[in-house]
């Protein structure tokens, strides 16, 4: 590759966090070898928006970095390096009718687990292919950054149906891990973890400190625990009768009851939540881009970060909770999936192998499941090169939900490829978060398609 003219395309471009990468690939400009990001979104408009955005970002850090917006998505893969992939089909309405669908129907809403990250995953899956497929054809080297949610299913899907080289990301397992160090007082680089599981349903197994197991220490210290969530999520019990410590999206497994009694009472659910502050930073990044005020522009877009990050989990941990808005600087966070994206597109370059959290080929790394299961483990990344670090047997505790969830993807996959509503249908019932035949013909109808 000639490093003097490199090339990172993202598809989904117009998403809300692409000014956030495009600030984590300037940072790292001369150690990826690039010299510009093509952004490529179905609605241009909003993609003009964030190219005006990213190069106001790297203006403010007096970077060198190009940001383009690209004529179509051939122009935005074709001979690139890297393509990170962030698409929401059906843009937030089709994520807020789901998760209202949901709701009626009598269970949690929620974009990635139950029936909105079903319906999510249907309509996502044939479009992941086909970009994959097309990234493939025009940029056969390239490595594929997978962002777009239910990550774990979509990378699955485009392992299955594809020959790109692929790696789905989260920033869930990394934001655990910052949060277990923060709890004990320590720098990340003393903590290592042991974690396994797969997207949206891991959990860590076993915490050292500077060499020194501190597992039992954290389990009993309900200060710790209360530290590793944004919002008071499980019962401290439950973590002690697991042994293990959740990410939080089990939450919508071990206690949907809860979750669904808060939604309701909140009145609104979070996609359509996301929805109205969308639309409210759009219309004023709109008023204020036609005024050339780019830096106003970023201003606004900083604070929307913080007023979303604040509410983020806080309808479905309680009912009478309030969100309160961050203050921080969102590019400099210490977590994010900005951050994920670029540890691993950094180590995917770099000759010393780096420890990363990711989305892969099992590869034997947990034992029972499938060599081409994705699985989201430890990995030691390094140029080219991914290795699935090995985590042993599944604890006997979760072992059922595991395999579960892996076996409703898969069958998702094929109702998402096939178009069979009936192999949908035995998705939702292989599904622990739905689990039942008779409701899904007209939940599955109702759903978002």
């Amino acid at each position: 590759m000639n490093r003097a003219t490199g090339k990172i395309a993202i598809i989904g471009g117009g998403g809300i966090r692409t000014p956030l990468v495009v600030f984590g690939i300037n940072e790292a400009q001369k150690i990826l070898g690039v010299e510009e990001v093509v952004l490529y979104d179905p609605d241009r408009e909003r993609a003009a928006m964030m190219v005006t955005l990213g190069r106001t970002v790297v203006e403010r850090e007096e970077g060198a970095l190009k940001v383009r917006l690209a004529e179509s998505l051939e122009d935005a893969v074709i001979g690139a390096d890297f393509v990170l992939n962030s698409v929401r089909v059906g843009g937030i309405a089709a994520r807020a009718a789901d998760e209202r669908t949901s709701i009626q129907h009598g269970y949690p809403g929620q974009e990635t687990t139950g029936p909105g990250g079903m319906a999510m995953a249907l309509r996502t899956v044939p479009v992941a292919v086909e970009q994959a497929r097309k990234m493939h054809t025009l940029a056969p080297k390239a490595w594929l950054i997978n962002f777009t949610n239910p990550a774990g299913l979509i990378t699955q899907a485009i392992t299955e149906h594809t020959e790109a080289r692929i790696v789905g990301i989260c920033d869930t397992p990394t934001e655990m891990l910052h949060r277990i160090a923060m709890a004990l007082g320590s720098a990340p680089a003393e903590v290592r973890c042991e974690y396994l599981g797969l997207n949206h349903l891991g959990w860590v197994r076993k915490i050292e400190l500077r060499g020194e197991d501190v597992t039992d220490r954290v389990l009993a210290s309900d200060s710790i625990l209360r530290q590793l969530y944004s919002a008071p999520l499980f019962d401290h019990a439950l973590i002690r009768s697991l042994r293990l410590i959740p990410t939080e999206y089990l939450f919508f497994y071990y206690s949907r009851s809860r979750a669904l009694a808060n939604q309701i009472a909140h009145g609104i659910t979070r996609g359509a939540e996301v929805a109205k502050l969308n639309g409210a930073l759009f219309a004023r990044l709109e008023a204020l881009l036609k005024s050339n005020d780019e830096p106003g522009a970023l201003s606004a877009y900083i604070d929307y970060l913080n007023v979303r990050s604040g509410s983020y989990m806080v309808q479905e941990a309680s009912a009478g909770a309030v969100p309160t808005a961050l203050e921080e600087d969102p590019f400099r966070a210490a977590n994010g999936y900005h951050r994920i994206a670029l540890d691993v597109m950094t180590a995917l370059r770099g000759d010393a192998p780096q420890r990363v959290i990711v989305n892969t080929r099992n590869r034997g790394a947990i034992e029972g499941m499938r060599s081409e299961d994705i699985v989201e483990v430890p990995c030691s990344i390094s140029k080219d090169l991914i290795v699935t670090e090995t985590c042993g047997e599944l604890p006997a505790e979760v072992r059922g939900l595991v395999m579960a969830v892996k076996e409703y993807e898969r069958a998702t996959i094929e109702a998402a490829m096939g178009g069979s509503e009936l192999m949908a249908r035995k998705a939702m019932l292989l599904n622990p978060a739905i689990g039942e035949w008779e409701p899904s013909l007209g939940l599955l109808r109702d759903l978002s398609r």
